[in-house]
């Protein structure tokens, strides 16, 4: 039996992607996924260097799994722990140094020879050596050719990374230091990987990249495709009836890409689209590379062709030299788009990034009372839209089981979380309708609600999810 490994993943959803890989990969070399930290004898964590003091939390994981081999744990030997991702290949080094039990630290475009690296540890282990593995060079080859083939029984909603890296180096970022260069994927490639994963199950792919919309792969005939044209190929695929991407650009936000909105019915109607600040001054000290003006022209445009867009966006509060009027200008471009969903954080200095080095920082009592009041304005922002969707019937991709019996989880077409109760005299996770009453093209009777796009009347929103109840009737696919 082959020894037993545990991923722990944190940050980005390219990383959920990531660490899906890395599973598939250790599960082809023989390995055993098991769900316990204290049952694996190679815990891999798969790290995120976004948000402050990142690393710091890497440093205080391991200590405690050290601690928990130490008591709780099923193996009788020390575990292998292998620091993968933005923090290894960041840190590198100084890894190992701050944290001896380590012995692999490997960067986000080299975990393809991690089973390699597991085994050379494991072979200076049996000789009674300490060997150490660090692979933080970024490879002339791509990863992606490295890697096996999804395996079956992926989730109903599958993430699908076609682009990494980032040209744009926003000021604040570490992405292009970590994740490289953009890169596009071919398109061969992509549409290959994502028919494998409807064929296992998923029925909503959402395509990642650090710039998605950005993307430049080549088709069969060498050609650069853009997006847009990606989006249409994949949404062709039979049997998948959502496609999402994420995280966009404004500046790559191409008229293509917007008509995809409007054409597409399989394109769902959100966009996460990142604007920081509603300052020009701070947009160009953050080189943002679009202003203010840029932004709600493109936001104009969106919905224009999409009516009912959602908008989610990110916001950094408290950039170095922000003024009172910088973030009320930011506050009052909330006000005018109204976004469905939002990220906000305090600015958080990384090391190596331009605006690190800036002499005009924000105190930490600023920089809390300015994410106070802009969160207060998006929540009711956000309150306000799930309102919007209270006696509507909205198609739901349920996902998985609630935490109430007879409770089933998805998704709306708006990325709201949809909590649906089964009728009381149904079975728990059985959804029994009569076929009769049903598209014969989108349904069949079913067991399980799970992996399932189903009709759902909203009856109840709160401030982060709906709640509904199950219509006798699935609603067009891809319809809000």
């Amino acid at each position: 039996m082959g020894k037993r490994f545990y991923i722990k993943s944190y940050g980005c959803q390219m990383n959920v992607y990531d660490s899906e890989r890395m599973s598939e990969l250790m599960c082809k070399s023989g390995y055993k996924p098991v769900g316990e930290v204290t049952e694996a004898e190679i815990i891999i964590l798969n790290t995120c260097h976004i948000r402050e003091k990142a690393a710091e939390k890497v440093y205080s994981d391991i200590g405690r799994i050290r601690a928990q081999s130490k008591s709780g744990s099923a193996i009788q030997t020390s575990p292998l722990i292998a620091i993968v991702g933005c923090v290894a290949q960041a840190e590198g080094e100084e890894i190992i140094r701050r944290a001896p039990a380590v012995e692999i630290v490997m960067g986000p475009q080299s975990y393809q020879n991690l089973p390699a690296a597991i085994h050379e540890v494991e072979e200076a282990r049996r000789a009674g050596n300490k060997g150490k593995v660090i692979i933080t060079d970024f490879p002339t080859k791509s990863k992606f050719e490295q890697l096996p083939g999804r395996r079956s029984g992926v989730q109903p909603s599958a993430f699908l990374t076609i682009q990494e890296g980032c040209d744009k180096f926003c000021s604040f970022c570490v992405v292009p230091y970590t994740r490289g260069a953009e890169f596009s994927r071919p398109v061969e490639d992509i549409l290959f990987e994502a028919r494998n994963l409807v064929s296992n199950g998923a029925q909503e792919i959402t395509l990642l990249g650090q710039n998605v919309n950005a993307f430049h792969g080549l088709d069969v005939e060498g050609q650069k495709s853009d997006l847009a044209t990606l989006i249409k190929h994949i949404a062709d695929i039979e049997g998948l009836s959502r496609v999402r991407y994420t995280t966009s650009h404004p500046k790559d936000m191409t008229e293509a890409l917007i008509e995809a909105h409007r054409t597409i019915p399989e394109c769902m109607p959100y966009l996460h689209l990142p604007v920081q600040s509603g300052s020009d001054r701070i947009l160009e000290a953050m080189n943002r590379q679009h202003t203010r003006s840029d932004y709600i022209k493109i936001v104009k445009r969106l919905r224009a062709a999409r009516p009912d867009i959602a908008l989610s966006s990110d916001f950094i509060v408290g950039f170095p030299g922000e003024t009172d009027d910088d973030f009320e200008q930011t506050l009052d471009l909330v006000r005018e788009v109204s976004f469905a969903q939002a990220y906000s954080f305090k600015y958080s200095p990384r090391p190596g990034t331009p605006s690190a080095e800036k002499k005009e920082q924000i105190s930490e009592s600023v920089k809390s009372e300015r994410l106070a009041r802009l969160q207060t304005l998006l929540k009711e922002d956000q309150m306000k839209f799930n309102q919007t969707m209270i006696g509507r019937v909205l198609p739901v991709l349920f996902e998985r089981e609630g935490r109430e019996v007879g409770q089933l989880v998805g998704r709306s077409p708006y990325m709201q979380a949809v909590h649906a109760e089964l009728h009381p005299d149904r079975e728990r996770g059985r959804i029994d309708y009569d076929n009769s009453a049903l598209d014969e093209d989108h349904c069949e009777s079913y067991n399980s609600g799970i992996g399932r796009l189903c009709a759902v009347k909203i009856v109840k929103a709160g401030p982060n999810s709906l709640a509904g109840v199950f219509e006798s009737e699935l609603g067009d696919r891809s319809a809000a």
